[in-house]
């Protein structure tokens, strides 16, 4: 196998999710800043030109984020990151799905439309006048969320995917803007708890383009 790298939220959650779980995958790193996931050799694995990107011993490549987990999460369940039971992976793929709709999608499109709208405008339909929208969305989803931590992790006591996913936006996007909301205490408390395992400092990408860590 074969993993596409790059900076960037997304590639962050597999880099995160990888040394949580302890595997070890030969990596192509993408400069997505140069635009070369929009080059035809990169095209070639991926169509729709986005990192990350997993090509395996077969030659056949799965993209998206969630798709690559799920498929790694099947090859290495221990330790369980989605879930060792149909209802705890139930559960996760719940607080997941409610992460990425609520403040993950919001924040980075909030981001898109605004500060990194020299760079993407020319990549995907870009809406300016929908920058500060998306970006209070984004901060409802977290005053909702806090609302709701009552555990340690987002899906209870277990840490997860989840966790992961959320994480990797909000530590890349705070620095764009978007910090978690001041009276947001429980879920301060929880990117901390998340800031401080030990994969969190090695998954960031090498550089910080924009300031950013991803």
């Amino acid at each position: 196998m074969k993993f596409y790298d790059s900076f960037g939220m997304n590639p962050r959650t597999i880099r995160f999710y990888l040394i949580e779980k302890g595997i070890n995958l030969p990596r192509e790193e993408i400069n997505i800043l140069a635009a070369d996931n929009r080059k035809p050799d990169y095209l070639k694995v991926n169509p729709a030109g986005q990192t990350p990107a997993l090509a395996l011993d077969d030659g056949s490549i799965i993209s998206e984020t969630v798709a690559i987990m799920e498929y790694l999460e099947e090859k290495h369940p221990i330790p369980a990151l989605i879930g060792a039971t149909a209802e705890e992976r139930a559960k996760t793929r719940m607080w997941w799905r409610r992460a990425e709709i609520n403040i993950c999608h919001p924040m980075v499109q909030g981001f898109y439309y605004a500060e990194g709208l020299d760079l993407f405008k020319t990549r995907i339909r870009c809406l300016p006048e929908a920058a500060s929208g998306m970006k209070e969305r984004a901060r409802d989803g977290m005053r909702w969320l806090d609302g709701l931590l009552t555990g340690e992790w987002l899906a209870g006591d277990r840490f997860t995917v989840a966790d992961i996913c959320l994480y990797c936006y909000i530590d890349q996007l705070c620095g764009a803007g978007q910090p978690i909301p001041t009276e947001c205490k429980n879920l301060h408390a929880w990117f901390n708890r998340v800031g401080a395992r030990p994969a969190a400092e090695p998954s960031i990408w090498k550089d910080r383009p924009m300031g950013m860590r991803g």
